[in-house]
């Protein structure tokens, strides 16, 4: 039997992790789209070499390691195969991003073997910080600083009339948009605040104790940065912090509250401490045949290939499917002239319609946005469709909530924003369409995609926009949508299921 070199441990483990990266390149390039693309991401090439390094210092205890395989890992491997299949089906670039990064740690506890892995956990899980993740905490975050923000404002003696992340003060218009969520902060604090509880403490307590304080402290530091800026713009007559000092001074706030973040958590550091495990003699465990690691890399090799290949042979058993038409979409209300030019941003559908119809005084309109077999990232739902464009000018957007709608026995749900621009106000009611159901859940549509992708061969789905004029009083809009919906669903429903049904026969 040959024995097992390190450098041929390497070549094996080397080759696996290099024919990861081959079969999952598309998933990898998305990666480093995001990456070159958002500055709220860029730190995503660091994360890498933070790793080797970090096992570069590990280097003498797995020098003293005897390496197995450990086959239960190919388990967790095709797991997160299986994740990453679902993922294509219901495009859900996330969740692909993560099942492919995760499959890199995977493999190297099933070819190393546990004890190795123990050994560099942390810088094998801290890869997962590489995945560009954080946009769904953007809209959350904004709320959260705009309470904070008028809160503070009003604790400190200033009037605020306030429209959901909209507020005017006696000085001049503000608003908490996008770039000032905060989620920037957050993704950095936490990554920095793993990596120095991973260096400073040895106690798990006290790791995750400063970890937490990573994720709180950069919220309420946003808070309070957005709150000062509001003060310095009304102290000033909106002479400062209103243009590029705005965002240069909440990069340096930011820099020191870190500063200052580390600085106490230094107080209670532990890196001097070394790890209490020379008591006890440790017996040299002889490290199996090189075959058996050959093997083991083969193994992770064929448990990852599967899941592209099947996604690869689904997609060319996908029959020819028949052009999507909405023409037929005719709503009982009469046809009326438009009361808005607004549309929503999404990416563009297989299909569309928008009709504007008018039922005596009452005043509606739908749009329709049909989705078929859209490429990756253009699909019914992803993070990029929105109401409004990211930096929509002409409109913006208001209160947004939850509605339960009455629709004959059933009851609709249905996410109602209200917009404001220069040709009036609206109150939209949205929802989704995806083989036969309707719903609201953007996560409950990704897994109906998905299934019905898998069982049916169809990922078809709509995007439908109710919106009527948004007068004094919302719930004259409301009433006004509310019937619009009883009257005209079952028609919209009607032809939405006739292009189904073409679709997956």
């Amino acid at each position: 039997m040959m024995t097992l070199s390190r450098s041929m441990l390497m070549i094996l483990l080397c080759a696996a992790l290099a024919a990861l990266g081959v079969l999952y390149l598309d998933t990898a390039r998305s990666i480093v789209a995001i990456w070159n693309s958002s500055e709220t991401f860029a730190h995503g090439y660091i994360i890498l070499p933070i790793s080797l390094w970090l096992i570069w210092k590990r280097r003498d205890a797995l020098r003293s390691t005897a390496p197995a395989p450990f086959w239960a890992a190919l388990a967790l491997l095709m797991v997160c195969g299986a994740g990453w299949l679902l993922a294509e089906l219901a495009d859900v670039q996330v969740v692909r991003q993560y099942a492919f990064v995760a499959m890199l740690p995977i493999a190297v506890l099933a070819i190393c073997g546990y004890r190795m892995a123990a050994l560099i956990a942390f810088p094998l899980v801290f890869l997962l910080l590489a995945v560009p993740f954080g946009e769904i905490f953007i809209a959350p975050l904004i709320n959260l600083t705009a309470d904070f923000t008028v809160w503070a404002l009003q604790l400190t003696g200033i009037p605020v009339l306030r429209d959901g992340v909209n507020f005017t003060i006696p000085s001049g218009n503000w608003s908490v948009v996008e770039a000032c969520s905060g989620v920037r902060y957050l993704i950095s604090s936490f990554t920095l605040g793993c990596l120095y509880a991973y260096l400073t403490y040895r106690s798990t307590s006290r790791r995750l104790l400063f970890v937490a304080l990573s994720i709180l402290v950069p919220i309420v530091a946003n808070g309070m940065r957005a709150y000062m800026i509001v003060m310095i713009g009304h102290l000033s007559g909106n002479t400062l912090a209103v243009g590029v000092d705005h965002l240069l001074y909440g990069w340096i706030f930011f820099a020191v509250v870190i500063f200052v973040m580390f600085w106490i958590g230094s107080f209670w550091r532990e890196d001097g401490a070394a790890p209490s495990v020379a008591a006890q003699p440790q017996r040299t465990v002889a490290a199996p045949g090189a075959g058996r690691f050959a093997v083991a890399a083969l193994a992770v090799m064929l448990c990852a290939g599967i899941w592209p290949s099947l996604a690869a042979h689904l997609e060319r058993a996908a029959p020819d499917k028949p052009a999507v038409d909405l023409n037929g979409l005719q709503p009982a209300w009469a046809p009326a002239a438009a009361f808005a030019q607004w549309h929503p941003s999404f990416a563009p559908a297989s299909a569309e319609v928008t009709r504007a119809v008018s039922n005596g005084s009452d005043n509606a309109a739908i749009t329709v946005l049909y989705y078929r077999d859209r490429p990756q990232g253009a699909g019914l739902i992803n993070s990029e469709n929105r109401l409004l464009k990211a930096k929509e000018l002409n409109w913006s957007a208001g209160l947004t909530a939850k509605r339960n709608v009455s629709v004959g026995p059933h009851t609709l749900v249905v996410r109602e924003t209200q917009l404001r621009g220069a040709g009036g106000a609206l109150l939209v009611w949205q929802w989704y369409w995806i083989n036969d159901q309707f719903l609201e859940n953007d996560y409950l549509g990704k897994v109906l995609q998905a299934r019905g992708k898998l069982l049916l061969g169809s990922d078809d789905g709509a995007a439908l926009f109710a919106y009527a004029p948004l007068g004094e009083k919302p719930d004259t809009a409301r009433a006004v949508l509310g019937r619009f919906v009883n009257d005209n669903l079952p028609a919209i429903e009607a032809t939405l299921s006739r292009n189904l049904r073409q679709a997956v026969r």
